[in-house]
């Protein structure tokens, strides 16, 4: 399991921490629910320094994420950042990130965690047969310590530390400045709805800017989060997760990620198994679900449309916010597009869930 300079001030402030893709990282401190509703009305410091970062440079590293990632790279201009993905030939997923472009020769690839090896082993591979050879890929995952802070005083807190215009940067823009006098990406990017960075910086600089940005922040509501209310947070904006709304079986433009997925930009791989798909008509789709009675939906729940099983819960929790269950679910289209009533099996009951607008909060 991995350590991060940042564990021992994780386990000083109480954290229960677990193994999360290989490394020992932070679940929860005071509770998911506390810490939730924490970034909705102030401000919470994330360690998401688990996170993999893979560096594409060279002169044919455009038209390889071109071909590599579903978006259209095309679209960036340097200081960038795009949700994108990588799909295997069937139109499954790989793994979904973002793409930053510091130059047209240079980006980085922040990836989940889990799936930091795998894809940089697919990467390789993708690179060796279609012959990109004038390119350079690197792991840099061990270099960087990544926080996240978020909340509604995330940009109050940080012009504390920091001589950059943070009002000047836009949402999924970033820049490269110093916080607290250490050097780092400053990108406008986040993981819970709510305004605020993620922070790249030297792994070796992460302990010290978690306590820079803790001592300027206390005093404004911030409070350290795990990756516990990291998951209800992103739920209640229906944010996709890897290996629940989005797997190597579900294509993007199932789990309501087309918007992400550009099939007009020219071929990339799986391209073509999608637009078979789409030309077929989606046979399910992803739908959120709100239960309009008392219980919890969970991940691999059924889903129900008069009495027939039509589909499962990819992510479902009790919303901190609305203090109702909520769930995204990817279900047969012929059910999702109808107006019977649908249910959610817990337990040994069906409970009624209503269609929702997206997003919950």
């Amino acid at each position: 399991m991995k350590i991060t300079p940042l564990n021992k001030i994780h386990r000083q402030l109480g954290a229960r921490m677990v193994d999360f893709g290989g490394w020992d990282m932070p679940v929860q401190y005071s509770g998911v629910i506390a810490e939730h509703l924490a970034v909705r009305t102030a401000a919470g410091l994330f360690d998401v320094s688990h996170m993999g970062e893979i560096e594409v440079s060279g002169a044919q590293a455009f038209d390889f994420l071109q071909y590599a990632t579903t978006n259209d790279v095309s679209m960036l201009v340097d200081g960038q950042v795009q949700y994108t993905a990588l799909c295997y030939e069937s139109g499954g997923v790989v793994d979904d990130l973002t793409l930053y472009r510091f130059a047209a020769d240079r980006y980085l690839l922040c990836v989940n965690a889990s799936n930091t090896d795998k894809d940089f082993a697919w990467l390789q591979d993708l690179q060796k047969s279609y012959q990109f050879n004038d390119l350079s890929m690197i792991n840099r995952s061990e270099n960087y310590a990544q926080l996240a802070l978020q909340g509604p005083v995330a940009d109050e807190i940080l012009a504390k530390l920091t001589p950059v215009n943070l009002a000047a940067i836009k949402f999924y823009r970033f820049v490269q400045g110093k916080v607290a006098g250490i050097d780092m990406i400053i990108s406008r990017t986040g993981y819970t709805g709510e305004s605020g960075f993620e922070l790249y910086c030297a792994a070796a600089d992460g302990a010290k800017l978690w306590q820079e940005l803790m001592d300027v922040g206390r005093p404004l509501g911030l409070e350290p989060i795990g990756l516990g209310a990291r998951d209800t947070l992103r739920l209640e904006k229906a944010y996709a997760l890897y290996g629940h709304e989005i797997t190597a079986d579900i294509m993007p433009i199932e789990a309501r990620l087309a918007w992400i997925t550009k099939l007009k930009k020219g071929d990339f791989i799986g391209r073509d198994a999608m637009v078979r798909a789409k030309e077929a008509g989606l046979s399910r789709k992803l739908i959120a679900l709100t239960l309009t009675a008392s219980g919890v939906p969970r991940d691999g729940y059924p889903v129900f449309c008069a009495g027939k099983e039509v589909g499962y819960v990819t992510s479902g929790t009790m919303s901190p916010s609305l203090k109702k269950g909520i769930a995204l679910a990817l279900v047969e289209t012929t059910a999702a597009d109808s107006d019977q009533l649908l249910q959610i099996g817990i337990r040994k009951r069906q409970i009624p869930a209503e269609r929702t607008k997206l997003p919950f909060v």
